[in-house]
């Protein structure tokens, strides 16, 4: 219920304020998937989070985020969870593998941190490495911004990416973790240009 309710309001807040439009909502596959987006502001994951109100996003978010109280318990009611980003959080991943088992939407910012000049930047392994070992495909999703009051702010979101030629099981090098990361910045990549 809580969640259902901030994503209305953030869905009301985005229209009028930025005059948000989604393009590609019929490319978002059945069951489980990783959502992984481009991140140019702070406004990026009730944004994106948003665009598949219908279905919850539980988002990997920065450790730190959940140092504050409060600010930790409306993340965790918005289904955000933790992650340390200077090393393989193996909790972390155990969460998303479970999430992605049981359908869920894993959303992901595989930069790791914002960029400043809009620009995709090289991707950290998390994302492709979730993508391996659950075996669910990859959504794309591009924001273009900027975020200025009542200039439109457009979200992308391609075509799924899957990655089954990969054995599954297997462990997978540091080779292959590259190779998905590049494909996964690829499609978010070719979503901005395009647009």
């Amino acid at each position: 219920m809580f969640y259902s309710l901030v994503c209305f309001l953030f869905v009301v807040f985005y229209t009028t304020l930025f005059r948000c439009k989604v393009h590609g909502r019929e490319n978002i596959p059945a069951g489980g998937f990783i959502l992984c987006s481009n991140h140019i502001s702070w406004f990026d994951p009730p944004l994106v989070g948003c665009t598949l109100w219908k279905r919850k996003v539980y988002f990997m978010a920065k450790e730190e985020l959940f140092s504050n109280r409060l600010f930790s318990l409306v993340l965790r009611k918005l289904n955000a969870f933790p992650v340390k980003r200077d090393r393989a959080d193996r909790k972390a991943i155990q969460y998303a593998l479970a999430l992605l088992k049981e359908d869920g939407i894993v959303g992901m910012f595989p930069e790791g941190t914002r960029s400043k000049t809009g620009s995709m930047q090289e991707l950290l392994d998390g994302a492709a490495l979730l993508a391996l070992k659950s075996n669910v495909p990859v959504l794309p999703v591009a924001v273009k911004g900027p975020y200025r009051l009542f200039r439109p702010v457009r979200v992308y979101i391609g075509n799924p990416l899957y990655f089954n030629n990969y054995k599954k099981g297997k462990k997978y090098t540091r080779e292959d973790l590259k190779e998905v990361s590049k494909n996964i910045r690829e499609g978010i990549n070719s979503l901005l240009e395009e647009s």
